[in-house]
């Protein structure tokens, strides 16, 4: 159930930067079991948090390449989500913008790491039951070729979205 929330503005340098990616091999998207720490036990794509001096692009083919073994060549960003979560005291640096990128060309084949266990999914068979349910909401817009920036609110108790908003992104 969504309830009332209101997103407030923000400077993207007052929230922690991360990466998203996908790789897109015609009808199929490839998809990351986490093994360990955020996010374990969930299906996501490849990537995590930019670390200072670092390009956002820098940042999505270093985790790749840390996660599963590849090297994105060719890609480009499809969204950018920006994560709240309301109950948890903003110096702790849990709210985050998420830069999305979509991938068709790579070098090397991915491998399961410590971290990710890597799998192959028909795009129109997704796990969402088993990814962070904000997915739903936004993956199939941009798997249509839509552009989104969207805005999350998360009750991490339940690991669930309590509040959303997504546009096309301009």
């Amino acid at each position: 159930m969504t309830r009332k929330f209101v997103f407030e503005e923000r400077d993207a340098s007052s929230v922690q930067q991360a990466t998203l990616c996908f790789l897109i091999k015609k009808d199929k998207i490839l998809l990351a079991m986490k093994k360990r720490g955020f996010g374990k036990g969930k299906w996501n794509g490849l990537g995590g948090k930019v670390d200072d001096g670092e390009k956002i692009e820098e940042a999505m083919v270093r985790e790749s390449k840390e996660e599963v073994g590849i090297k994105p060549v060719k890609f480009k960003k499809v969204a950018v989500l920006h994560f709240y979560f309301p109950a948890i005291p903003k110096e702790e640096g849990w709210d985050q913008d998420v830069h999305v990128h979509f991938c068709d060309d790579w070098e090397d084949e991915p491998y399961e790491s410590d971290e990710m266990r890597p799998k192959w999914f028909s795009i129109d068979n997704i796990p969402y039951d088993e990814m962070w349910d904000d997915d739903e909401l936004w993956l199939p817009r941009v798997l249509k070729g839509e552009k989104v920036e969207a805005w999350f609110a998360f009750d991490m108790d339940n690991e669930k979205t309590i509040a959303h908003k997504i546009e096309t992104m301009k």
